[in-house]
């Protein structure tokens, strides 16, 4: 009778076989995989030695690193888009199974400039880990936010990417209150000190109208601008009122385009000339409005748009449209410190024509770029650098527009940091700040024939991608300083040490400096304000900032007593109110910080490089005035759903 001949297996388990091992049609990876499942093992199962010959626990360390190579290359391929060939190259070798030695440790979530943060990161001895779930990380920089990373955040202890709700800023709907709100509150204001002016006799008017930061170059006290000024006009269809008036003004003899609130790279995005285009629009959002599905599930209602007017005369180069992004830094939450920096140009592949239907011959991003069959050949040729653009100004224009040399870094710079200020002031009462928070925003701008400079629109996490020669020169340096002031100030603020002058400034120019703000100190017992630098000798008036207008401040319930976070509700935002409603003396006892664990770890890391400080202005206490109306509706439309946006 034949003897029935089994596999001999050399590894001796100590529990019961899985339900893989079991399986005798599996691939290898499988059964593999399965081994080293099987295998309960001790605490310390790591200094442990296997049970076998020498040259078994050989092979099977060998497929071990195989089995899990494999995964890792499955994972990355299902999960991430198609990353820049520089970056591919350099995430290859970064992609590491969840780090289980010691740290401190740094998550990145998605590909958007993955490979310099982590190489910044690297260099300071840090361990990258790919559990996104791990809360005893020192930096966390992703793409798309999730709520548990802000429950679980650790103030004072973590560095963070992306303000909760910068949606305020980053979003068409929340740029458009935010200003229309500002807007309001600075005439009214303004009209307060026009009677008071007419009482007294003394001209006040021009302490409301300035504003509250300095750039280079020894600038005057700028007043507060206007919105018409650098934001086109810009209607809401959510709003009934809105969408009417609209309506009834639209003419074939103007140009509107329509966008999504919180899309980017031209998704969604179409142009309105005629009448049948702007009758379909009316009807579908008339539709909208009308289904009673959408009316018991407003979570479900399709995204908020606006209408612009569309800026039919921009100024080209070559014949191409083109716009500036530049970046709004927001390096520390607590207290404010607000930096200018500089990016890149963006223009069309193809020739400029009010009347055409292609897209991509409107919207200047790469994108939309990417869709022509010549942008492999001609890629090089859609980003220009700002000296290359400065260059190109100064020899077509100066001359025939009467415009200064250099009017690039001097009257657009200037224009830019003074728009980028007035849209943090639109906010800064309203974001949500903790020790911790940073913050980097893409801000675009258009020039037109008659070179006003208009701000299109403000992007969270701007793409960060390297595909180009100009990119590399650009976005590596912005990234790393970024980092660098984000990592020097945090420290100052943890030690209580004033900001100025920073180290890692390089580029980036200060537009604000919140240290005269009332903000909670961490682990204090009372709100500190911070005294401004002590000056070694007599200040150049260029240098001094004028305070903030801003409405009359709510004092604090009690001394002691933190400024309550805005309301978590849907959508994240403040509560809007005419009055706030008076709170209990035991809420607000409940409210007041408590002590202090253990010391805190420092990050004794040296800020590298030198820069040269650059003076910022203070600002008076970081109060909330009251939001409108249209703000809490916005807020319960968009709350629901998930935020963070893909790069653009």
């Amino acid at each position: 009778m034949p003897v029935a001949h089994g596999r001999t297996r050399f590894i001796h388990r100590r529990g019961p076989p899985t339900r893989a091992q079991a399986s005798t049609k599996r691939s290898k990876r499988t059964r593999v995989a399965g081994v080293r499942r099987g295998r309960p093992r001790a605490p310390g199962w790591a200094h442990e030695r296997s049970m076998g010959s020498r040259r078994e626990e050989g092979l099977l360390r060998q497929l071990s690193q195989l089995d899990h190579d494999a995964e890792l290359l499955e994972d990355a391929d299902a999960t991430r888009p198609l990353a820049a060939p520089l970056e591919e190259k350099l995430l290859e070798g970064e992609k590491q199974s969840p780090s289980a030695g010691q740290g401190p440790f740094f998550y990145i979530g998605g590909t958007n400039g993955a490979s310099i943060i982590s190489a910044y990161c690297r260099s300071k001895g840090w361990h990258r880990t790919q559990d996104s779930r791990r809360e005893d990380y020192k930096l966390k920089w992703c793409e798309v936010k999730s709520r548990d990373t802000y429950c679980s955040f650790r103030e004072g202890e973590q560095l963070l990417y992306q303000l909760p709700n910068n949606k305020l800023l980053t979003t068409k709907i929340g740029l458009l209150s935010a200003l229309r709100e500002y807007s309001r509150v600075m005439n009214k204001i303004n009209k307060t000190s026009l009677s008071t002016q007419d009482k007294s006799g003394k001209d006040t008017a021009q302490t409301h109208e300035e504003i509250p930061w300095a750039s280079p170059g020894c600038l005057q006290p700028q007043k507060i601008l206007r919105m018409e000024e650098f934001f086109p006009e810009t209607y809401r269809l959510d709003i009934r009122d809105e969408r009417e008036a609209f309506f009834a003004l639209f003419d074939e003899t103007q140009t509107w385009i329509c966008k999504p609130t919180a899309s980017n790279q031209g998704k969604g995005i179409f142009l309105l000339r005629n009448q049948e285009a702007v009758a379909a629009l009316q009807a579908k959002t008339q539709s909208i409005e009308d289904d009673p599905v959408y009316r018991k599930m407003p979570f479900r209602v399709p995204q908020a748009r606006i209408v612009q007017r569309y800026i039919g005369n921009p100024l080209l180069l070559d014949g191409k449209k083109f716009d500036v992004r530049s970046y709004l830094l927001i390096a520390c939450a607590m207290p404010y410190m607000v930096f200018f920096g500089h990016g890149y140009v963006r223009l069309t592949l193809g020739l400029y024509n009010l009347h055409s239907n292609d897209l991509s011959g409107h919207l200047t991003n790469q994108f939309m770029q990417k869709k022509s069959p010549l942008y492999v050949l001609l890629k090089e040729d859609t980003v220009w650098s700002m000296e290359h653009l400065n260059r190109y100004i100064n020899d077509k224009f100066r001359k025939t527009k009467g415009l200064p040399r250099d009017w690039v870094f001097t009257t657009f710079t200037k224009r830019m940091q003074q728009i980028m200020a007035h849209c943090f002031l639109a906010v800064k009462s309203k974001l949500e700040c903790k020790l911790g928070y940073f913050d980097l925003i893409g801000c675009d701008f258009l020039i037109d024939e008659n070179f006003k400079v208009w701000l299109l629109e403000m992007n969270s996490n701007p793409a960060l991608h390297t595909n180009c020669e100009v990119l590399k020169e650009v976005i590596p340096g912005v990234v790393v300083e970024t980092l660098d002031l984000a990592l020097e100030t945090f420290q100052k603020s943890l030690r209580n040490q004033k900001m100025l002058p920073l180290l890692s400034q390089r580029r980036f120019v200060l537009l604000h400096n919140g240290e005269t703000d009332l903000w909670p100190r961490l682990g204090g017992s009372r709100l500190a304000c911070r005294p401004p630098p002590a000056p070694s000798g007599p200040r150049p008036a260029c240098e001094t900032s004028p305070s903030a207008p801003q409405p009359p401040a709510r004092a604090p319930d009690r001394p002691g007593a933190r400024r309550p976070a805005p309301s978590r509700g849907p959508g994240g935002g403040q509560p809007s109110s005419a009055q706030p409603r008076p709170r209990p003396p035991q809420e607000a006892e409940a409210r007041a910080p408590g002590p202090m664990g253990p010391p805190l770890d420092l990050w004794d890391t040296e800020a590298p490089g030198a820069g040269r400080p650059l003076a910022g202005g203070g600002a008076p206490a970081r109060e909330p005035y009251p939001g409108s109306a249209e703000d809490e509706r916005e807020d319960e439309r968009e709350g629901r759903k998930a935020a963070g946006h893909r790069g653009s």
